[in-house]
């Protein structure tokens, strides 16, 4: 019942739901990034819109390093929707945030689906519709639904995972005890994958207005589009606050940490500056006894020697009860 091509797998809606097989409609597609134009010549797709799909799929077309982080709505003039948008995963154990990239087509009753990267968007809205749980809209737009509101959970998780990975640079920042590692190296590699999250969520939060237009324009008796695109809007709209807010935070924290380091290196040279004021003495007194004149009536003292003695260890004694006292030692 299933016809697979290469690596083509088939989803279709059927009475109990939804599942694997090429039988009904709306149906769905899922094919790798490379077999994607085909697919869509074999199904269907209008010559205008494959056109328009080799220009922005990565390794396909004239563009072939087509930038991932790019996000783009087409609406072909036989009414397919075609969209790219970058996708988002974390690595914990690194403290990554990896991107990639996720292409549909949107057809009369069928869309096809390719993703680049690790974030598993595809398996996980498969699982969406697979599992039962309550899409909104209709048709192929379900599945559409299903695509983008995916995307923006995996990209609300990976913003979680960043403001607890923020949470614990605080720690280490602010903690008494000595850590392991640089925490200026950690704060600016933070900042430079929250910078590439953002700007993977930039297009995503672009692309769902222009999904909004697209759908708006193609119900010519609906004013509204779907609420769930108003709704993955303001999402995407939060979690890029969310992450500017993560993003200030790791500014003050490096500020408080280079104050830090200046208040430690201040103690520092308090401590240096007051052990040798303290060494200076002995060493001026030894010195002045050094030179040896012929005239010079100390030396002749039978006491001499143990009162110089002594008169060094007062003084040095001195000066250290009073920079401990003024908190230079």
């Amino acid at each position: 019942m299933i016809q697979h091509v290469g690596h083509e797998r088939h989803y279709s809606e059927g009475v109990d739901g939804w599942h694997e097989g090429d039988g009904g409609k709306p149906s769905w597609v899922v094919v790798e990034p490379d077999e994607l134009v085909d697919a869509a010549k074999r199904h269907g797709i209008s010559d205008q819109a494959l056109r328009t799909l080799e220009h922005y799929v990565p390794g396909a077309g004239p563009t072939p390093h087509a930038h991932p982080l790019r996000g783009h709505v087409d609406r072909s003039p036989d009414g397919e929707i075609l969209l790219s948008v970058p996708t988002l995963s974390y690595v914990s154990e690194t403290r990554d945030v990896h991107t990639g990239s996720l292409t549909c087509v949107v057809g009369p009753g069928i869309v096809i689906t390719a993703e680049v990267g690790d974030s598993g968007i595809v398996e996980a809205a498969l699982e969406r519709l697979t599992s039962g749980v309550p899409i909104p809209d209709e048709g192929a737009g379900k599945i559409l639904a299903a695509v983008v509101l995916t995307l923006v959970t995996r990209a609300s998780e990976v913003e979680a995972s960043l403001g607890d990975a923020v949470a614990d640079t605080e720690g280490v920042v602010f903690s008494t005890e000595r850590v392991p590692g640089d925490p200026v190296e950690r704060i600016y590699d933070l900042k430079r994958e929250i910078a590439e999250a953002r700007r993977a969520l930039g297009p995503i939060a672009t692309v769902v207005p222009m999904l909004e237009a697209e759908a708006e324009g193609s119900r010519r008796k609906v004013r509204d589009a779907p609420p769930w695109m108003r709704r993955t809007q303001a999402v995407a709209d939060r979690l890029d606050r969310h992450l500017d807010a993560h993003d200030q935070l790791l500014d003050a924290m490096l500020q408080v940490h280079l104050s830090q380091v200046s208040v430690r290196q201040n103690e520092d040279m308090r401590k240096i500056s007051a052990w040798a004021a303290i060494a200076a003495v002995p060493t001026l007194i030894a010195g002045i006894y050094g030179m040896n004149f012929r005239h010079m009536p100390e030396l002749d003292w039978t006491f001499g020697y143990p009162i110089v003695l002594v008169a060094m260890g007062a003084i040095c004694a001195g000066l250290y009860v009073q920079f401990r006292r003024v908190g230079w030692l």
